[in-house]
C-alpha cells in the first residue's frame, strides 16, 4: 500500500543546502530523476515528492492548492529545505508555498501557469467536462499520455519509468486534483504582482513551446523585478524536467547558489 507524500531522496543527509522538488500532474516524484542526478547539484541534498492522487499516489488531506502547499511546507521544513521547485501544477503549490508565508527562500518556478488562459485548452476543456459527465474525458486523457511520452527526446530508462508512472494515474482521482488546480488559477488575482511582492529570489522557467505559459502583462511585471529570472527556452519542450534536465538542473543551481 502507498502512503502519501512518498519521498524520493538523493545526495548526501549533511548537505549544505537542500531542494524540495513538487512534479507536475499526473507525475512521481521519480520524474524528477534526471534532474538530480545532473552534476550542477552534486553535493545538494534533493528530496522529491508525489502530490496526492498523482501517479496511483493516495488521495489524501486538502487537495486544494492551498491545502497542498500547507503540507509542501511542512515537508520543506521538517527537511531543511533552502530551495522549492515545482513543474506544471507543482509550481502552483511552490508559488502558493510563497504567497502564504509557507516557505521563505530562493523558488523555481517551471511551466507555470497563472491564469487559465495561460493553461492548455484542451486540458481546461476535459477537466471542466469530467465534472459534468463523468471522469471518462479524463481517462482517455489519460491514456493519450504515454503515446505523447513515446515519442518525446527522453533518455531510457527513464523514459519506461515515466510511462510507468502516467499508467497507475486513476481518471476520477486525476478529476478531483486538476479540478482543484484549475479552480486556483481561475482566481481574479494578479499572481505575478503577488509573486513580486514576496521579495524572494525567483526563477520562472519556460519552453517557447510547451506546458504552460506567461501572458505579455505576466512577463513584463515579472521581467521588472531584479529578483526574478525568466529563463525561455528554445523550441517545443513540454515535460520540462524530462526533456531538459541539464537546464533545470542549471537554473535550481542558481537558486542554490543565492542562499549562500
Amino acid at each position: 500500500m502507498r502512503g502519501a507524500w512518498e519521498l524520493l531522496t538523493s545526495g548526501p543527509v549533511d548537505a549544505d543546502r537542500s531542494v524540495l522538488l513538487l512534479p507536475g500532474g499526473a507525475n512521481a516524484a521519480r520524474s524528477f530523476d534526471l534532474v538530480m542526478a545532473e552534476p550542477a547539484l552534486a553535493g545538494v541534498r534533493m528530496v522529491a515528492t508525489t502530490l496526492p492522487g498523482m501517479a496511483g499516489a493516495p488521495l489524501t488531506g486538502d487537495l486544494t492548492v492551498p491545502g497542498l502547499a500547507r503540507r509542501a511546507g511542512e515537508l520543506a521544513k521538517e527537511h531543511d529545505c533552502d530551495v522549492v521547485v515545482g513543474f506544471s501544477h507543482g509550481a502552483s503549490v511552490a508559488l502558493e508555498m510563497l504567497l502564504s508565508g509557507h516557505f521563505h527562500g530562493p523558488a523555481v518556478l517551471l511551466g507555470i501557469s497563472m491564469t487559465t488562459e495561460d493553461e492548455a485548452g484542451f486540458f481546461v476543456k476535459v477537466v471542466r467536462l469530467s465534472q459534468k459527465v463523468g471522469s471518462w474525458p479524463m481517462g482517455t486523457l489519460l491514456t493519450l499520455l504515454p503515446v505523447m511520452v513515446r515519442s518525446a527526446k527522453i533518455r531510457e530508462p527513464h523514459k519506461r519509468e515515466l510511462i510507468a508512472d502516467l499508467k497507475q494515474n486513476k481518471a476520477r482521482d486525476a478529476v478531483k486534483v486538476s479540478a482543484a488546480y484549475l479552480d486556483y488559477v481561475a482566481q481574479e488575482r494578479d499572481f505575478a504582482a503577488e509573486l513580486v511582492a514576496t521579495g524572494q529570489p525567483v526563477w520562472v522557467m519556460h519552453a517557447e513551446k510547451g506546458d504552460g505559459d506567461l501572458s505579455d502583462a505576466e512577463r513584463a511585471t515579472l521581467e521588472a523585478a531584479a529578483h526574478v529570472t525568466i529563463v525561455t527556452l528554445p523550441g517545443s519542450v513540454f515535460l520540462l524536467p524530462d526533456e531538459a534536465p541539464q537546464q533545470c538542473a542549471e537554473v535550481i543551481a542558481a537558486a542554490v547558489a543565492a542562499t549562500r
